[in-house]
């Protein structure tokens, strides 16, 4: 077990990058944006979504290597694409250069939400696939953490180039996790659905499991392909049409939560509140820390109580939060209250939707066509946080901006779609807790 473990956790350090890379980025907004003084439009797309774009790109095509070359090999490859952006990015001397960086460490988490989800679930077993599979969400959240920790302690660095240290300081983890990448073994339900390569399987999963657990594994395999052999390998037909719905419609639902416009623009949304820049910066320590926290009990939940319980729990922790913060901002309360609200929301999300997505989507569909299942799952979910992302200094900027001040619709919107989120986890999700991937393949 011990193993096991310790392979989920390297794989899962791609998460680390992957938060790191997303949240780092809400501390230069401000510096970044006073020092190239750019419009609005062009301030969300080319320097606050670029990266996401670049995402939405890595998500679509990510199964291909991942199909191609391995779930192993696409990892070791993201681990350069995130020192390549951390470089480049903070020795951008323009707006463009610094766009294109960011873009490519964009693509490497566009990857990373494809490749580690799915090589942890095919490393593990029926039993333990849920836990260490949200290892993966776990390091996003510890990633945003350190992001957060990083970009306050880095304030006013060098003064107006702490911005560069903020975004350059992500290239140590991330030739350590490139190092660490090149040592985990194959899949070994890649090995077999794409290879045939049973004895390579077999010599892996010998060093995970018992005997007896090898050979069950090594059968349950060989039968899903048999049974699959005649099936249709397009990922868009009606063969799937469930796994394909089920993971658009959670992927959907993870971004309308509102959590990537409150973890990009934390300070600036706090300091709309009333909160000065540095206290803002700090205020978004707190909030990395309760998801990193929340995150945890997530983790510890998912393989006793479900995905389907933690969806539940946290839909309703979201329509409390998200209405509570609507109000604050309407009645203009006091920032104490609304940041308690921004942290119950946090915890909402940390141990519903975040724990659950990655491994719910690496669940579904079947080994045949899981890597280009995840790509639509994961893309789903980038897209969408783009156009987020995208459009927020459009509502936010205080001269042009929609709401300007006040952005108490934006969450009241947040709100009514987690409430259509609730009805569809208790009448519509699946329960997949438990379950071998073979048996859920006969089942979706």
């Amino acid at each position: 077990m011990n193993r096991i473990f310790n392979i989920a956790l390297t794989a899962a350090l791609a998460g680390f990058l992957f938060g790191f890379d997303t949240v780092v980025i809400s501390g230069a907004n401000l510096p970044i944006k006073a020092l190239w003084n750019t419009t609005p439009l062009f301030h969300g797309f080319f320097i606050m979504s670029m990266a996401l774009w670049g995402t939405v790109l890595g998500s679509i095509f990510g199964g291909i290597p991942c199909d191609r070359f391995g779930r192993k090999n696409t990892l070791i490859g993201i681990g350069i694409l995130y020192t390549l952006s951390a470089i480049g990015s903070a020795m951008a001397t323009n707006p463009i250069l610094f766009s294109a960086f960011r873009f490519i460490g964009g693509v490497g988490v566009g990857i990373s939400s494809v490749a580690a989800p799915i090589y942890i679930s095919e490393i593990t077993s029926a039993q333990n696939r849920g836990k260490l599979g949200a290892l993966y969400q776990f390091n996003i959240v510890f990633g945003i953490l350190i992001a957060f920790l990083s970009n306050y302690l880095l304030k006013g660095f060098q003064g107006g180039e702490d911005w560069r240290w903020m975004l350059g300081v992500e290239a140590l983890p991330a030739i350590i996790y490139t190092l660490l990448a090149l040592k985990l073994p194959q899949s070994p339900r890649w090995l077999i659905s794409k290879h045939n390569d049973i004895e390579g399987a077999r010599t892996i999963l010998g060093k995970l499991y018992d005997h007896q657990a090898v050979d069950t594994a090594i059968a349950g395999i060989q039968e899903e392909k048999e049974l699959s052999a005649n099936k249709k390998t397009k990922l868009f037909s009606s063969t799937y049409k469930k796994p394909l719905f089920l993971a658009f419609v959670i992927a959907f639902f993870n971004q309308l939560s509102g959590i990537n416009f409150v973890l990009y623009y934390a300070p600036e949304i706090l300091q709309k509140a009333g909160l000065a820049s540095s206290e803002s910066l700090f205020s978004s320590i707190s909030i990395g820390l309760v998801n990193l926290v929340f995150t945890y009990v997530g983790v510890r939940l998912i393989d006793r109580l479900g995905r389907r319980a933690l969806l539940k729990i946290g839909s309703w922790g979201y329509i409390v939060s998200l209405g509570m913060v609507a109000y604050a901002f309407y009645a203009s309360l006091s920032a104490g209250f609304l940041i308690s609200f921004i942290l119950l929301f946090i915890a909402s999300h940390a141990m519903g939707q975040g724990a659950v997505i990655w491994v719910f989507i690496s669940e579904i569909f079947p080994n045949k066509i899981r890597s280009y299942g995840q790509s639509w799952g994961a893309s789903t979910h980038w897209v969408f946080a783009a156009i987020i992302t995208l459009i927020t200094p459009v509502f936010l900027d205080e001269e042009s901006g929609i709401f300007g001040q006040n952005p108490w619709p934006i969450f009241a919107f947040f709100m009514i779609v987690m409430c259509v989120q609730l009805f569809w986890v208790i009448r519509i999700m699946p329960e997949t807790k438990g379950i071998s991937l073979e048996e859920l393949e006969k089942q979706m």
